[in-house]
């Protein structure tokens, strides 16, 4: 007997259709599970450097970049097909674009632990950029559905 194991675990607040309200709604309490595990990290480290003193602003800037890549993307794919790929993939790139410029201009002209910085955003992008993406396939996938 072939056992199948489901390794991506998707709540079940993720099955139904995913409006804007819906993902404001997870997209916030995401957002402070997040901080609450980067604060405890940050507390129970106390002797090693684990955050950036810039950290809450890159929280920040990356939280609200999310919220408006998605809010483009979902409105996009709400319009036509094709207007849905243009958004998505214009909304990705262009919160790539904005991620990488901010990582550069902090890393430039700010003295901070280039390594932990690094550590710290990019992992806070592919966090966020992981919920975002869950949710827009959740949202396609009820549109194949239709």
């Amino acid at each position: 007997m072939i056992w199948q194991v489901n390794i991506i675990f998707v709540p079940a607040m993720l099955k139904e259709e995913m409006t804007i309200a819906r993902f404001t709604t997870l997209y916030v309490l995401y957002g402070i599970l997040l901080a609450l595990v980067a604060w405890g990290l940050e507390r129970l480290f106390v002797k090693q450097e684990i955050l950036t003193d810039i950290f809450w602003i890159s929280f920040i800037f990356l939280f609200t970049l999310t919220y408006i890549a998605y809010v483009v993307s979902y409105v996009g794919v709400k319009k036509t097909p094709q207007t849905g790929v243009f958004a998505m993939m214009g909304g990705v790139i262009l919160k790539l674009l904005f991620a990488l410029s901010f990582a550069l201009i902090v890393i430039m002209k700010l003295s901070v632990n280039q390594l932990v910085f690094a550590l710290n955003y990019f992992s806070l992008y592919f966090l966020f950029t992981l919920f975002e993406v869950m949710c827009l396939l959740r949202n396609l996938r009820h549109q194949n559905n239709k």
